[in-house]
Order: structure tokens, then C-alpha cells, then sequence
């Protein structure tokens, strides 16, 4: 059983690659053999890849989704958005979830030519998962499976994007906004504290404040002001779509609105009990990793009625 696995951790090796004269940084981690499958990690509005994807806590098995996932014999892969983490800051601009997709465009170029993958598993989380769905909307060859957690398609019902839109002429003057620790530990307080040990959040907020102490405002106006970013129609892969069970931002109807309209029939809708926002650093993150295996593992139809 994939939960009896010995817990370990594997060396990543840092990867470059160019979306124009702009400087991307991937990081990734494989198995020693060949790998079932190639998945591509999309972070969020308020954080790097690897604080997201490859965070060690003492103490806490597997606390690095992507160390669970080379531990099924995946070759995995993160990538920093332009304005995030190592990736470059120069340029006057927002990162956006259009820019996002660009990044995501270049990063899969420079995967697919570095290890021969034809497409890849792709997870994304928040603003990653409009991101990600940007992707996939204009590479469908590229994504075998999509997995679009905390995703937020209208933002109709979403009690944490009504807080953000108060803010949202502050976002539209400034480039970059600041973040803290404090802001950190809102992200896990603001739905449903209890639902991620301290020592974790702690974690967190020191892999993301080691690599940047303010991010882009370029989602937060996307998720704010100019919803639904995505057609589902055009989402024609495999699809899950994740939502924790207190998620402010994840509102209920309005994900069941778009999964009706994903046009693909091997499709899935998933309520993690338990977890808000953030779910690799939540309590019940454990369950979050076997939820993704298995849709990534399940296997081909024999018959689809055609």
C-alpha cells in the first residue's frame, strides 16, 4: 500500500529556462528508473514552487508532495512564475494568470526537449489552478490529467475574494504588494483555523519569506475584477476538481456550475474534509496526496460507448 511506504526525501537539481529575455527557475525531482509519468506543480498568488511543493518539516512524513510523488515513480517538476521566488522581477508588470500561462508554456518547451515527455499531470492551486487551466486551454496535447484545486471560476459566493475586493483599487495602483508572517498565517486562519499545525505554517512562512518579501498583484486583480478567466469547454482532458471543505475561496456552487460544463466524461468533483485553503500544509494533507495518485493512476477505459 502506497501509506506503508518508508518515508524519504530526494535531492532536486535546479533547472533555467527563457520565456523571452526573462529568466525562469524550475526545480525538479525524479525516481532513478524510468517514471510512470512526468507531473508539473502550479503554485499559487502568495508563494514560490518549492515552498509549496517541496517543503521539509521535521517530524512531519512526506511533508514534500513531491517527494511523495517520486516516491510512486513520478518525474516531478515545479516552476517559479515571473515576479516569484528565484525566477526573474525585473519587468514592470503584474503576473497575471495569462503570464502565468506563458511561464507554464516556456517551462513545459524546456521539460518536454530536457527529458522526452509528450505531456504531463498537471496540479494547480488557487490562482495556480486558473493558471494551470490557462495552460491547458491553449496546450491540450500537453495535459494528460488536470487537477485544479482551490480553483475559483465566477468568484460568485466566495466569502474570501468579497474581503480581497476592498482592497482591489490598492492592487490596481501597485505592482507588488508586501507579505509577512502574519500574512502567512491568515491564509490558514481566515477560513477555519485549526485545520494546519503551527509548526508547518512556520515552515511555510520561512521557505516563502527566504525568497521574496512582497508578490505580484497581477492574480489578485484577475481573481477580483475580471472572472471567469477560463471556459470549461475547452478543458477537454481528464479533470478533478479539488475543494477543502472550508475553502473561503473555493465557493461550492459556483465550482459545481463549472464541472457540469467540463466537457470530458472521465471527470471528478472531490470535497476534502478537513482542509481550507492551502491543502499540502494542512493536517489532512495525506488524504490530498492519495486523491491525486489516484486520479492519475486510474486506468485507461476499456470501453467508452463509441
Amino acid at each position: 500500500m502506497a501509506q506503508d511506504i518508508q518515508n524519504v526525501t530526494f535531492a532536486g537539481t535546479e533547472h533555467w529556462t527563457k520565456k523571452g529575455d526573462v529568466n525562469l527557475f524550475l526545480w525538479n525531482k525524479a525516481p532513478e528508473g524510468a517514471a510512470k509519468g512526468t507531473v508539473l506543480f502550479v503554485h499559487g498568488s502568495s508563494m514560490a514552487s518549492q515552498p509549496t511543493f517541496d517543503l521539509q518539516v521535521p517530524g512531519r512524513p512526506f511533508s514534500s508532495v513531491m517527494d511523495w510523488f517520486v516516491a510512486q515513480g513520478y518525474d516531478t517538476w515545479c516552476v517559479d512564475m515571473e515576479g516569484y521566488g528565484r525566477s526573474d522581477k525585473h519587468r514592470d508588470m503584474t503576473a497575471n494568470i495569462a503570464d502565468g500561462a506563458d511561464d507554464l508554456s516556456a517551462a513545459s518547451d524546456y521539460i518536454m526537449a530536457k527529458t522526452g515527455a509528450k505531456n504531463f499531470h498537471v496540479y494547480g492551486i488557487s490562482s495556480g489552478a486558473l493558471r494551470a487551466a490557462a495552460f491547458a486551454e491553449r496546450h491540450p496535447d500537453r495535459v494528460a490529467k488536470l487537477a485544479l484545486d482551490a480553483y475559483v471560476w465566477t468568484g460568485e459566493g466566495a466569502p474570501t475574494l468579497i474581503e480581497r475586493r476592498k482592497k482591489l483599487d490598492q492592487f490596481r495602483v501597485m505592482k507588488r504588494r508586501p507579505i509577512d508572517r502574519d500574512f502567512v498565517f491568515s491564509i490558514f486562519n481566515r477560513d477555519h483555523p485549526g485545520t494546519a499545525e503551527d509548526k508547518v505554517i512556520d515552515a511555510f512562512a520561512d521557505a516563502i519569506l527566504a525568497l521574496d518579501d512582497s508578490m505580484p498583484t497581477g492574480t489578485y486583480v484577475d481573481m477580483c475584477s475580471r472572472l471567469p478567466l477560463n471556459d470549461p469547454a475547452k478543458l477537454t482532458m481528464p479533470t478533478i476538481v479539488l475543494r477543502g471543505e472550508y475553502d473561503g475561496i473555493a465557493a461550492m456552487d459556483d465550482l459545481l456550475k463549472f464541472f457540469a460544463l467540463l466537457p470530458h466524461p472521465n471527470k471528478q468533483f472531490t470535497v476534502m474534509q478537513g482542509i481550507s485553503h492551502a491543502s499540502f500544509q494542512q493536517k489532512n494533507y495525506m488524504m490530498v496526496y492519495q486523491i491525486l495518485q489516484s486520479f492519475f493512476e486510474q486506468p485507461a477505459p476499456v470501453y467508452t460507448g463509441e
